[in-house]
This record gives structure tokens, C-alpha cells and sequence, in this order.
């Protein structure tokens, strides 16, 4: 393994390598694989009705954020993985009339309404706790947020991202700095600038920093509990109290699903006397993200980091927190 090594400001290592690992997904929910020839390829690209515009393409996207990446980063990975769900299937003008059974395949039209990908950036790699974490970016694209109906000239909706890929269990950890949501642009030019200036502004060693601080403290068995119990009464509390406390995005069955982790996760357990350090807990966050639809991913996955540090901080500082009240 050829390696080369930054130091951080803690003398933590941020290492660069060319090992190649089994990929698992990134993202489950009701998505499937899809390779990028494919999609550059096969699929039709939706206009909008008002003028005839094409929209920016799933392949566009894909390319701005590699092109970006280039230029900040140098060589990215050839690889690059492809999510994608919720198809709008079509036929050519020709076989209009065909019965659905009698369609060939040339007589087929099909996109994806929803994408999302990551692609990894200079092999940047980070061990926290045992864990290996990559340096990876990405993207969302949700056609259903365009108004398709209108004009090219009201923009396009972009959801982009830059951040780290736990090579363990493939979970994201991603964070407000390394994000911008529901970016508006009107040519592939202005999602390039956009893209360009969120990794100008990452602090690569500032996530780690974060995401270490995590390692260092746990929560009881007690604790966990009463953070999951408050967890389920949060969606059914008064509007009022909830601005009043750190938002939580995750529903009732993925709080179900981090509970069953709590006893059966292998790679992020429990210790012998019940507690859970924070990055473990964390880790169970980020693993249940994955049954999120695309649309709502990068949220609960930005999510996942804020909750968590104000626990964090709570702990940190002595405070009250009232999912640990």
C-alpha cells in the first residue's frame, strides 16, 4: 500500500491511498444501482414545458462534481457510485399506439426522477476509532423539486456535498460546512461555480477534528434509553417546545432500527456494561439514514452530525439536554 501522509493540527494523519475496497451502498432505501454509461447514455432528459429547455442532465451533474473535484484535488477515483429511483417511463412517438407487451426495447424511454452519487476525491483517508473514512463528495438531484412545467429560467434545484465515506459500513459523515442545500442555478457553468466554492471552503481536518471529539465520551445505558424514549415523543411535541430544543429529523422507525442496532451492530456495539460512545452512537445515526428516500438523505445526514455534538457539547460543557433530561 503506497501511503502519503498529512499531518492535522492535533497530529492526527489524513492518509492518501490506492487501495480499492468492496463497495457496499451508500444509500438503500427504495434505490437502485445504476452505472454512469448507463444513465449518460440510455436516458432521456426531461425539458421544461414552457420553452422546450433541457434540463441539466443526472450525467451533467455527475460530471460537474468530478471536474470540480479535478480541479480542486487533482485526480479523482474512476469510480463512482450511482443511486437512483422513482422512474418516469415513456415510448417513442412510433409505438404510441403498441400495447405495453408489444413494445420493443428501442421503443422504450425511461429517466430517473431522483439521483443520488458520490465519487472519491483524492483518496483522503482518515482512521477514527478504528474506522477508515475517504474523503468523498456528491450530489442530489430530485427532478419533483423543478417545476418542469415553467420555464428553464426559474432555476434548477441542486442538493451538493463534501465530506467523508466510513469505509466500515459505507455510512456518510457529513456536516453543515461541507453542504449546501436546494442550490438554485440556471446553467451547468453556475453549478460548476457552486460546487467549486463549497470545496474551497471545506476544512477537511476541521470535520475529523469534530468527528474524533466523538471518541471521547460516552453515554450510559440509562442515558441511551432515555435518548431514544425522548427521541419517540419528539415528533408529537408542541411546535413551541420543539424550537426550543436541537431538531431531530429521524422518524419512528429508524429510532427502531438505531434501538435494534444498539444490542446487534457488530461494528459499532455497546460496551460489556451498556454504554455507547458517542462516535458508535453516532454511527448507528448514520446507518439508519441509509433507508431514507433521496430527497430526504443529505438532510437527516446533516442531521445526524448536529444532534449528536449538542450531545456532545451537553456532556462537554455539563448542561442540560432534553433528550438526556
Amino acid at each position: 500500500m503506497e501511503l502519503t501522509v498529512l499531518n492535522n493540527d492535533n497530529g492526527s494523519q489524513i492518509a492518501e491511498t490506492r487501495a480499492i475496497e468492496t463497495r457496499k451502498p451508500f444509500i438503500e432505501a427504495n434505490t437502485i444501482e445504476l452505472g454512469y454509461k448507463e444513465i449518460k447514455e440510455k436516458h432521456i432528459v426531461p425539458v421544461f414545458a414552457k420553452n422546450n429547455e433541457p434540463a441539466i442532465s443526472h450525467a451533467e451533474f455527475i460530471d460537474v462534481v468530478s471536474e470540480a473535484a479535478t480541479t480542486c484535488f487533482g485526480n479523482t477515483s474512476p469510480s463512482t457510485d450511482v443511486r437512483i429511483s422513482h422512474p418516469i417511463k415513456g415510448r417513442i412517438p412510433e409505438a404510441i399506439h403498441k400495447s405495453a407487451k408489444e413494445l420493443l426495447e428501442n421503443e422504450k424511454t425511461i429517466y430517473y426522477e431522483r439521483m443520488a452519487f458520490i465519487i472519491e476525491l483524492e483518496n483522503i483517508f482518515q482512521n477514527v476509532d478504528g474506522s477508515l473514512l475517504k474523503l468523498t463528495a456528491g450530489g442530489v438531484k430530485a427532478f419533483n423539486q423543478d417545476n418542469l412545467y415553467g420555464s428553464k429560467s426559474a432555476g434548477e434545484t441542486f442538493h451538493i456535498f463534501i465530506g467523508f465515506q466510513n469505509t466500515v459500513c459505507t455510512n456518510l459523515c457529513i456536516w453543515t460546512d461541507g453542504m449546501k442545500l436546494k442550490v438554485k442555478v440556471k446553467s451547468v457553468e453556475d453549478l460548476y461555480q457552486q460546487v467549486l466554492e463549497m470545496y474551497q471552503e471545506y476544512d477537511a481536518v476541521s470535520q475529523i477534528n469534530a468527528l474524533e471529539r466523538f471518541t471521547e465520551m460516552s453515554l450510559s445505558e440509562h442515558q441511551f434509553a432515555l435518548l431514544l424514549g425522548r427521541a419517540r415523543l419528539y415528533n408529537y411535541l408542541p411546535i413551541g417546545i420543539k424550537k426550543e430544543i436541537p431538531p431531530l429529523l429521524f422518524s419512528d422507525t429508524q429510532i427502531n432500527t438505531i434501538a435494534k442496532a444498539y444490542y446487534s451492530d457488530e461494528q459499532f456495539p455497546k460496551e460489556i456494561d451498556g454504554s455507547i460512545s458517542l462516535w458508535n452512537m453516532y454511527n448507528l445515526f448514520t446507518g439508519s439514514n441509509k433507508s431514507s428516500y433521496i430527497d430526504s438523505f443529505l438532510p437527516r445526514g446533516q442531521n445526524s452530525f448536529e444532534f449528536v455534538n449538542s450531545i456532545q457539547q451537553a456532556l462537554d460543557k455539563g448542561d442540560e439536554h432534553w433528550f438526556l433530561n
